[in-house]
């Protein structure tokens, strides 16, 4: 019948909308580092580095993207989009992931392949592991950042497998980023001091393409969760169980037909669903305790006044569970705050 609460975003951007500050915090960190291994590349010809930095530029590139969608999510519903642009969170997302799949896991697998085919010479200086290092504390600081707003949003959940299953889109590409980015700087310094103790590049050009596999799988892991979203996800089965025990607990309601759902942004869903009405339920609201029998007073002996009663009568009809289902949904939209848009019609 109508839209309850649907609580309009500011049109304009907030710095503590979710996810921002951890994505935000990984664009600095990554665009850093990122000039960093270019900086050791240039100086030692590394395969591993030139992964590392092709990945830290994809990370970059990739949070950037990221903020966009979270800006473009937090507009405000108008007359394009009745129910928000909280999709272009998972749109955003989406081809943020698909960066990592082809420009950070191609080219760093196909320079890994290229440096086997065609080894160069590579020089080992000690400012390649100085900015390893450094590139190891700042993408754990960033990782720990996005990975403690993934835990605080969803503390309720018992495991971190759960918490990495349905957490925010956004702030998990951050935290699987990220966690691969701490885990291929250990790859990446394998493969150098291997290469540099025995003296075979073979092992700076695997560190290279283990990189990029790493990248590929990220990639694949984000946009399978994306996809999920954008696909006309339905709500939690919980939630929907709640939505209908709440109906059904009326009893006006004789039972609930059609329930249809979906995610309209993270964490915030849309419900439609018919109602049954019941009859007896009805009349006694409709009758309104002495006021039939007054009326029946009035109209007993007068066929004219009869009319009149009957067509009033019908006109309270709609009003009456028009006015009911606004409470359901008011009721509902109140115990359930994600819930941001319920429209409950008669079957």
């Amino acid at each position: 019948m109508s839209n309850i609460g649907e609580n309009k975003k500011d049109s304009g951007f907030h710095w503590m909308a979710p996810g921002f500050v951890s994505v935000m915090a990984a664009f600095v960190g990554n665009f850093v580092i990122m000039l960093l291994k270019a900086l050791g590349f240039a100086v030692s010809g590394s395969s591993s580095l030139f992964s590392e930095t092709v990945h830290s530029f994809a990370d970059t590139a990739n949070q950037a993207l990221l903020m966009v969608g979270i800006i473009k999510s937090r507009r405000a519903p108008d007359e394009n989009s009745s129910y928000g642009y909280g999709m272009e969170r998972f749109f955003w997302a989406l081809i943020s992931a698909c960066g990592v799949f082809f420009i950070g896991a191609g080219i760093t697998v196909y320079h890994g392949v290229s440096a086997l085919a065609h080894p160069h010479e590579v020089f080992f200086e000690p400012i390649i592991f100085v900015i390893l290092g450094v590139s190891f504390v700042v993408e754990l600081v960033t990782f720990s950042l996005a990975f403690h707003e993934i835990w605080r949003e969803r503390k309720d959940r018992a495991t971190i497998r759960e918490m990495l299953r349905d957490g925010d889109p956004t702030v998990l590409a951050v935290v699987y980023e990220d966690g691969v980015a701490v885990f291929g700087v250990f790859v990446a310094v394998l493969g150098i001091f291997l290469s540099y103790i025995t003296g075979d590049l073979f092992w700076d050009a695997i560190g290279s393409i283990v990189i990029g596999i790493l990248l590929a799988w990220v990639a694949v892991v984000l946009i399978l969760k994306n996809k999920r979203f954008l696909v006309e996800k339905s709500i939690p089965e919980e939630v929907r169980s709640r939505i209908i025990e709440i109906l059904e607990s009326d009893p006006m309601v004789e039972r609930v037909h059609d329930f249809k759902s979906s995610v309209v942004e993270f964490g915030k869903y849309r419900a439609k669903c018919e109602v049954e009405v019941n009859g007896s339920i009805l009349f006694y609201e409709l009758s309104n305790g002495d006021m039939l029998k007054d009326d029946y007073e009035t109209v007993k002996e007068d066929y004219q006044e009869f009319v009149r009663f009957c067509v009033e009568f019908s006109d309270r009809v709609p009003r009456v569970i028009g006015t009911r289902i606004d409470e359901l949904e008011a009721r509902i939209k109140k115990e359930i705050p994600s819930v941001r848009h319920i429209d409950i019609e008669i079957n």
